[in-house]
């Protein structure tokens, strides 16, 4: 499956329209983290532990988007949208939200 941000996929022609997809994915991050990400903060550097759970939101979230689309039967997702959002109480959540089109290509 072809997945892009872009509104068309060069060299091929969308010949349907299945409609918006979406995958979302929100990680909880433990007070260990946070602990150690507050540290890296202060020392400076970057913080492997939220990079790690940053990666896992949003393979999540794509792995969403993609089956979504299968089942509406398609082989494309165009225009898609990328969204970060740190939710809950103190913001120990993080959310990713990817949306998109989900099409019918051919080779043109």
């Amino acid at each position: 499956m072809i997945l892009t941000t872009t509104p068309t996929i060069e060299g091929k022609n969308i010949t349907q329209y299945h409609g918006i997809v979406i995958g979302e994915a929100v990680m909880g991050a433990n007070m260990f983290k946070d602990l150690f990400a507050s540290i890296r903060d202060i020392v400076g550097g970057r913080s492997g532990a939220y990079e790690g759970e940053l990666t896992k939101a949003r393979k999540l979230a794509f792995s969403e988007l993609e089956q979504e689309a299968r089942t509406m039967g398609a082989n494309a997702v165009v225009g898609i949208d990328i969204d970060y959002q740190v939710i809950g109480e103190k913001g120990s959540m993080l959310m990713v939200s990817i949306a998109g089109t989900a099409v019918k290509i051919i080779d043109a």
